[in-house]
């Protein structure tokens, strides 16, 4: 079943150019736009405290969802889609294992930190960046469906760690905030 969704959402690639370049480009470019969207929440007005501590939740748990991934990627050996002869490739193949995807995990952990805030406005403007992101990964045939759903758990679980660690007012709050 994961073969047969990830080959209906690819089968589109190579029909239309423009939005092929349109997937292209999100994939290349969400995650930098969503680090960036996170960057500039360091500028908000209103809430100024709670909305800079949700952004080094996201910022954290970006960091450990990635570091979950490479634990992950040493025991998961899984072939790429395109290799599998499931997908049609539209960028440059990848040397890295398809499990987890790392687009999905980096997307949906700043998401994920966002919404643990209660950030809701910032969280929907978010989580639409990062479904294009995660949809753009399985378009342009890079990886699987259920490759894409396990970024996005390992994304969740980093938010989920860091929340529980790095608490509004904690003595690691603190530091943080002194530092930055």
């Amino acid at each position: 079943m994961d073969a047969a969704l990830t080959h209906w959402i690819n089968t589109g690639a190579g029909i239309s150019p423009f939005l092929d370049k349109t997937m292209i480009g999100v994939s290349q470019i969400g995650v930098p736009l969503m680090v960036l969207a996170v960057v500039m929440q360091w500028l908000a007005k209103v809430d100024r405290y709670h909305v800079r501590h949700g952004a080094v939740s996201a910022g954290l748990a970006f960091l450990l969802g990635l570091a979950i991934n490479q634990f992950i990627l040493l025991f998961v050996h899984r072939i790429r889609p395109y290799d599998a002869g499931v997908t049609h490739l539209l960028i440059a193949p990848s040397a890295d294992w398809s499990f987890p995807s790392d687009h999905a995990t980096a997307s949906i952990a700043i998401v994920a930190a966002f919404a643990m805030q209660g950030l809701p406005r910032r969280t929907i403007a978010l989580f639409i960046m990062a479904f294009l992101i995660c949809w753009s990964r399985i378009y342009i045939g890079t990886h699987y469906l259920t490759d894409v759903v396990g970024g996005g758990l390992t994304g969740v679980l980093g938010a989920i760690v860091v929340r529980q660690a790095y608490r509004e007012n904690s003595r690691l709050d603190n530091l943080v905030t002194k530092i930055l």
